[in-house]
C-alpha cells in the first residue's frame, strides 16, 4: 500500500533520513518507533507531503505522491501537537474542517464518545491540553479514509479517553484500515500493533512483529527489547 524507496532527507548539514527503504502492506496497525531525532516524524511528514525528500520515491497504492495532493483526501492525520485557532469554538472548528474536506462525517458519534458536548461552544484557546487532544481525535476519525496516521495520539488523555481511543483504533482496524502510529508508550504498542518498524539515525534497524523483536533481542519485555536494540547499534 505504501512504499518508501531510497529516501534521503537533510536539513542543512543534519541528515535525518538516509537511504530508507520501507514497504507497508494494506490493513493492520504499524507502530513506527525510535528515540527522539530518529526520523519518525520526518518520515511521516514526507508521506503527507509536508516535507519534500532530497532523494527517493514515495508511492501510495502504486502511484507516486511526491509533489501531489489529491491522495491526501484518502488519509486522516492526527498531529502530535494540536495547534488550533484560539478564538474559534470547538463547534466552529469542526464545521470549518467539514467544509474544507467535503466528505461524509460522523463527528457527533465521536463527540458523544469523548464527552465533548459541553465543550462545543468553548473557545479552543481556553481548553485544557487533554480536551484539545480529544478534539484532535474527533477531527482525525470523523472522516472515513483508508489510511490513518497518528503521531503520539495518547498525549494528555485521561484513562477513560485512552480506553476509548484504543477501542476506536481497533474498530478501524477491523474495517481493513491501515493505521500508522508513533508513540513512546510501549504498553500501547504491545496492545495494538501488528508490526513494529524501528528507526535509528534515519535508518530502519528492525521490521517485524513484537514476538520477533523479543526473540531477536532475547528479551520478554518490550521496553527492554527496544533498549537492547538501541544499545547494540551504538556498541
Amino acid at each position: 500500500m505504501i512504499e518508501f524507496k531510497n529516501l534521503h532527507k537533510r536539513f542543512g548539514k543534519l541528515t535525518v533520513l538516509e537511504g530508507l527503504d520501507l514497504a507497508i502492506k494494506k490493513g493492520g496497525i504499524f507502530a513506527i518507533l525510535g528515540p527522539n531525532g530518529s526520523g519518525k516524524t520526518t518520515l511521516i511528514k514526507c508521506l503527507l507531503g509536508m516535507v519534500i525528500p532530497n532523494k527517493g520515491e514515495i508511492t501510495y497504492k502504486n502511484e507516486s505522491v511526491l509533489r501531489k495532493w489529491s491522495y491526501r483526501n484518502d488519509l486522516n492525520y492526527l498531529p502530535q501537537i494540536a495547534n488550533f485557532p484560539p478564538n474559534l469554538t470547538v463547534f466552529e472548528l469542526i464545521q470549518m474542517v467539514k467544509n474544507l474536506r467535503q466528505k461524509k462525517s460522523n463527528e457527533q458519534e465521536l463527540i458523544n464518545l469523548f464527552g465533548l458536548n459541553d465543550s462545543l461552544q468553548k473557545k479552543l484557546g481556553n481548553l485544557s491540553g487533554g480536551t484539545k487532544q480529544k478534539v484532535n481525535i474527533v477531527l482525525t476519525f470523523m472522516f472515513d479514509s483508508e489510511l490513518i496516521i497518528l503521531d503520539e495520539p495518547t498525549t494528555g488523555l485521561d484513562p477513560i479517553a485512552l480506553i476509548h481511543l484504543k477501542e476506536l483504533i481497533q474498530k478501524e482496524k477491523t474495517k481493513g484500515k491501515t493505521i500508522l502510529i508513533t508513540t513512546h508508550i510501549m504498553s500501547v504498542v504491545e496492545e495494538l500493533a501488528n508490526e513494529i518498524v524501528f528507526l535509528l539515525d534515519g535508518k530502519i534497524y528492525f521490521k517485524g512483529s513484537i514476538d520477533e523483536l523479543k526473540k531477536q533481542t532475547d528479551n520478554d519485555n518490550l521496553e527492554h527489547a527496544i533498549a537492547n536494540l538501541i544499545s547494540k547499534q551504538y556498541a
